[in-house]
């Protein structure tokens, strides 16, 4: 398609505002989410409202098919609940047709949190399944823009952010992570594509997707056209070599698919092929799933740095829970783990189905105390967060220049 063309675009919100709040009160956007349910944002509702599409059985069942490997259980339990063109990307898998995978992560604490760590973990799962390279983005200079952060202080927070990502177990051979001060400055293929981005998409288009107004600076206003570069094969020269048809997969949380509608939006015009999505829900805080966690509130979130001490008392004093007021009364009407937080950060982290289904039963029934259910939580997360601690450990300097120096990685794409 030839770059002066228009072609429909994504369902997208047509006045300013409109993405930010609907009927339900609830809040989302790539810097906002609150709810005001205890049971947090109601995702159906989102979908319809953002226009995506849910991830039906019937994709999972054909998604497991195509590659041989057990599905993961934030699939299998509708964490990653929403999808656009996730089809064509197992369409292009099955015929041997390569793609890369793309996430991010802004940079504005020295310590991640638990909730950071979820897309993190999806997407080993899925460079694992698919067998193919991945590009993630610091995006420093977004935080500097939006956060009361020196640019130096960001750029350097990139680099300790990326430690955490290293530690998830990330192949060296297969992985490029990029700090935005760094890669854009040096890499003339990637602001190439960052222009043509911001030549055809208009500055009504971006305040009615993100809310601009006109005390925004026009570094945020011009900030979408970053994000939106890396889904494309031709701003990575060292890694795709200059191929303009590659396609991508995106997993994120869904706040961020403003984002890529904007991006698919203008994908056409350019001639490049739409990225993909898989969009997952929001990590609760720990006093409750109306809003999801903040590093910047240490009470409201679990973070990879913490000790063990630290794990119990947090969970023991600050997870909301969803039993009864009395012994007698949760014994006698059972707890709701639509709204337990304990129940829910065990959705995330416990692998056995078979002992979450149980524990969900017996909560229910009232047989499972508060108290005993926060305490197979602490015991969880506390090898979790220990391993992970040690594996961030031996991540040395040199170990993060590596990962984040442009280089060829392992993949053929001359085919």
């Amino acid at each position: 398609m030839a770059e002066n063309e228009t072609p429909k675009p994504e369902q997208s919100p047509s006045v300013e505002g409109e993405d930010v709040e609907n009927e339900s009160g609830d809040v989302v956007d790539p810097w906002t989410v609150t709810s005001k349910s205890a049971k947090g944002v109601d995702y159906d509702k989102l979908i319809t409202r953002f226009g995506s599409q849910k991830i039906e059985p019937e994709l999972l069942q054909r998604m497991e098919k195509v590659t041989g490997k057990p599905l993961h259980h934030l699939l299998k339990r509708e964490i990653f609940f929403s999808q656009r063109d996730l089809s064509q990307i197992l369409d292009s898998y099955e015929q041997g047709k390569p793609f890369f995978l793309y996430t991010g992560r802004g940079p504005s604490s020295e310590a991640m949190h638990l909730g950071h760590l979820i897309p993190f973990i999806f997407t080993k799962y899925l460079q694992d399944t698919f067998d193919v390279p991945l590009v993630i983005q610091m995006t420093d200079d977004e935080k500097f823009l939006w956060r009361d952060l020196s640019i130096e202080e960001a750029h350097r927070l990139a680099y300790e952010n990326a430690k955490d990502i290293i530690a998830c177990g990330f192949d060296i051979k297969k992985t490029f992570i990029f700090s935005d001060i760094d890669y854009i400055g040096s890499s003339s293929d990637f602001y190439m594509n960052m222009l043509r981005i911001q030549r055809c998409v208009t500055f009504s288009q971006v305040r009615a997707i993100f809310g601009f107004n006109d005390s925004d600076s026009i570094g945020k206003i011009s900030f979408p056209a970053i994000q939106a570069a890396p889904s494309f094969s031709n701003s990575f020269p060292q890694i795709f070599g200059g191929k303009t048809d590659i396609a991508c997969l995106i997993p994120c949380a869904i706040d961020q698919d403003p984002y890529f509608r904007m991006t698919r939006d203008a994908a056409p015009k350019l001639g490049y092929p739409k990225p993909a999505l898989i969009h997952s829900q929001f990590f609760p805080a720990l006093q409750g799933a109306q809003t999801k966690m903040s590093a910047s509130d240490p009470t409201s979130s679990i973070f990879l740095t913490d000790s063990d001490a630290d794990i119990k008392t947090k969970i023991e004093k600050y997870a909301y829970s969803g039993g009864g007021a009395t012994v007698e009364e949760h014994r006698e009407k059972g707890g709701d783990c639509e709204i337990d937080i304990s129940y829910q950060y065990l959705k995330f982290f416990m692998e056995d189905d078979e002992k979450l289904q149980q524990l969900k039963q017996d909560y229910t029934s009232g047989k499972l105390l508060t108290g005993e259910l926060k305490k197979v939580l602490i015991d969880t997360l506390q090898p979790l967060i220990r391993k992970h601690r040690e594996k961030r450990a031996e991540v040395t300097n040199e170990i993060v220049k590596e990962f984040m120096t442009p280089r060829k990685l392992d993949f053929d794409y001359s085919k």
